[in-house]
Formats: structure tokens, sequence, C-alpha cells
């Protein structure tokens, strides 16, 4: 995997001079994916949603605790709303996760194993049918769980944004133009998205 990001922080560094000084100031691609269970990391995705990383970790310290582990699915779907409430998920996240634990049931929340043997495609299609999942979190699960190399979530607004000060323009790419710019990436997308998440601020 060092390699892997070795190659593909000097294939960006190759691109421009904007490139090059942003891989000069960050230093080193320091990715690490966790190969969670993709159950676990999907729950925890949605409990995070719209959250800050303070805000999101107590939601999940919260779960944690009520069950002494992170709860089964089995475990997920026998508690009640109420319960589960108490932990500081909303209604439709709690909606969501009992879908997701349902899911992992059917087989279309598959396990670790199987997901590492699917492509990104397949992945995308597959969860993006459960509720409360959209692309970005799978694009996140596929960084941050799987490992995958070329993933740049262009609904991200990290990313966007990000790459708006890297080439100081006045307004921040549009959906369909921040995939045409992603492009210019590939086959490197998610170590270009690692980088455009930590463009400084002005």
């Amino acid at each position: 995997m060092e390699n892997q990001y070795e190659t593909a922080t000097q294939f960006l560094n190759d691109i421009d001079e904007d490139w090059a000084n942003l891989i000069a100031t960050v230093g080193s691609c320091t990715l690490t994916s966790n190969e969670l269970e993709p159950y676990q990391a999907l729950v925890e995705a949605v409990a995070g949603q719209q959250l800050n990383v303070k805000a999101a970790d107590s939601v999940v310290r919260k779960l944690i605790a009520q069950f002494g582990m992170f709860p089964t699915p089995t475990q997920l779907l026998a508690t009640s709303f109420e319960d589960l409430r108490r932990c500081g998920l909303s209604g439709r996240k709690i909606e969501a996760i009992k879908g997701i634990a349902s899911a992992s049931f059917s087989g279309v929340v598959p396990s670790l194993a199987n997901a590492q043997a699917m492509t990104d495609e397949e992945l995308i299609k597959q969860l993006v049918s459960l509720k409360g999942i959209g692309c970005w979190t799978v694009e996140i699960f596929l960084i941050f769980t799987l490992g995958r190399m070329d993933i740049l979530p262009i609904d991200d607004f990290g990313i966007v944004h990000g790459y708006k000060r890297l080439k100081r323009l006045s307004t921040a790419p549009k959906r369909k133009e921040m995939a045409q710019i992603a492009l210019n990436f590939k086959p490197h997308r998610t170590v270009a998205s690692w980088y455009l998440w930590r463009v400084p601020k002005a």
C-alpha cells in the first residue's frame, strides 16, 4: 500500500505547480483503511451523517455503551426506537440502521470478504438501494474501509472547496464539472481526495 501511495503522490505532484506545492506543504499520504465489517462501517457512517467528527464519535460510543460492544444486526433489530434515540440517533437514522441490519442477513450488505471481491461499481449499485445510504456514504466506505485507490466523492463539500482553494477559483466547481476534473487524477483519485481534504484555508 505504501508504494501505491508513493506512486499516486508522485503522479499528483507532476500535474502542476499547485499540486506540487500542496504535497510539499501537507507531506506524505498517511491514509489508512479500517477493514471493518461493512455492516458496522455503514451503521457508523449513517450514525455520523451531518455531524462533526466529535459528535459522530459520541453517538457511536453511546451505542457501544448500551450493548457493551458494537451491536450485532440481531441486537439492533431487537432494540426499540426509544432506546436507540437515547444514543442520539434521529428517527430517520434509526430506520436506516435497522435497514442495514436487516440487509446484512439478505446479503445486500455483504461480508468483508465478499465486499473485497466486488468492484467499486457493484458495491455502489448494491448499497445505494438501502434507505439512508447515498453514493457519498458508499464512496467513503470504499475509501476508509476497503482501501480502494480510485475514489473521489464529487459531492463532498471538503473536496470541492479544497479544489476551489487549490486552484484559487472564484466559485467551487459544480457536480458535473468536478466529475470531469477528477478524471485527471485517475487511477489515483483516492489519494487526490486525501490531499484535497487538506488544502490549507486562506
